[in-house]
């Protein structure tokens, strides 16, 4: 090869890495990338759920805020209503019952009463008891402790949670000052759905449709998970408690028990224990009867009621036939 066509190869090398420069070049001058500001697509992701697929319990709020309007007199009525004088004694010394004593609660160790067999989900909560604790604890001891013996539901209404924790503040020679309130957040209110008739909150399926499906077996766990058998006995011949024996209830007069002190607000109901007045009673006592004793503050689980009612129906040696059948 002959030098004239040694430098038209090098010349050609070189014109092609010019060319591809100078494109390069260009090409970063007219396409210019940008980051988008937002997706293009926007994918909503929904709030994680509790474990179990429950939906995830709403946050309260702030103890502060709540105490700044609370009514320890309120509170102290609260705990005759609700029952929590069945379990507990207030008084300074007081002993144990199911729970332990509450004097000097606030601000004492979870575990404050000597020689109470507390359950280890509660031996395991370190610290004292809080403001703050106290209002997660009484929205729902199950959810704040899991595995707790405690078997009431829980304080849902703010108000009513707040009076409570007041009161148990005042129970010491040195109550624990009330912290200043929060700015609190700003939240949607949440709609409430209307009662339909019979009590019932709107949309819950009929009690007829709930008891087609019922366990009664959940049903006779679950009066001793919601604390029932605090109060009642369930066995034929039963002896009355705080409330009446509930053997053959269902189809029974209101006042079935007899001997048994009954309230003025039961005694003028007429007629028998239906399934739908059941249905009605458990969801809210105090709005079924305005009046009662009953301090139970009812199911708000629509499956959880029917269970109930659907053991209760087997209490009997000739169960009422269930509705359909």
């Amino acid at each position: 090869m002959d030098s004239m066509e040694v430098n038209k190869a090098v010349a050609a090398v070189l014109v092609a890495g010019i060319a591809f420069f100078l494109t390069g070049t260009i090409g970063v001058n007219l396409v210019q990338e940008h980051v988008p500001v937002k997706t293009a697509i926007k994918i909503d992701v929904p709030k994680a759920a509790a474990p179990g697929g429950a939906p995830a319990e709403p946050e309260l709020p702030p103890i502060a805020n709540l105490l700044a309007s609370a009514n320890p007199t309120n509170g102290e009525a609260d705990t005759k209503k609700l029952g929590c004088v069945a379990c507990h004694t207030f008084t300074e010394g007081g002993k144990a019952g199911i729970g332990p004593n509450l004097y000097g609660v606030v601000g004492a160790p979870h575990g404050h009463m000597a020689g109470f067999g507390y359950s280890e989900a509660l031996k395991s909560k370190k610290g004292p008891w809080t403001l703050a604790e106290l209002n997660e604890w009484l929205y729902k001891p199950s959810a704040y402790a899991p595995g707790t013996r405690m078997s009431f539901a829980g304080i849902k209404d703010n108000k009513e949670r707040a009076d409570v924790i007041d009161y148990l503040r005042t129970l010491s020679h040195n109550p624990e000052p009330v912290p200043p309130p929060e700015p609190e957040k700003k939240q949607a209110a949440a709609a409430t759905p209307a009662p339909a008739a019979g009590g019932a909150p709107a949309g819950e399926p009929s009690i007829d449709t709930l008891l087609a499906s019922a366990d009664p077996a959940a049903g006779e766990a679950d009066t001793k998970k919601l604390g029932c058998t605090a109060c009642h006995t369930f066995d034929k011949g039963g002896k009355a408690g705080l409330g009446p024996n509930l053997y053959g209830v269902v189809g029974a007069p209101h006042g079935h028990m007899e001997g048994f002190s009954y309230s003025t607000a039961l005694k003028s109901k007429q007629g028998p224990w239906t399934f739908a007045e059941l249905n009605e009673w458990l969801t809210k006592p105090a709005a079924y009867a305005p009046g009662t004793r009953m301090t139970f503050a009812g199911i708000k689980n629509p499956k959880e009621r029917a269970d109930v009612i659907a053991y209760l129906r087997t209490l009997s040696p000739n169960p009422e036939p269930l509705p359909g059948k």
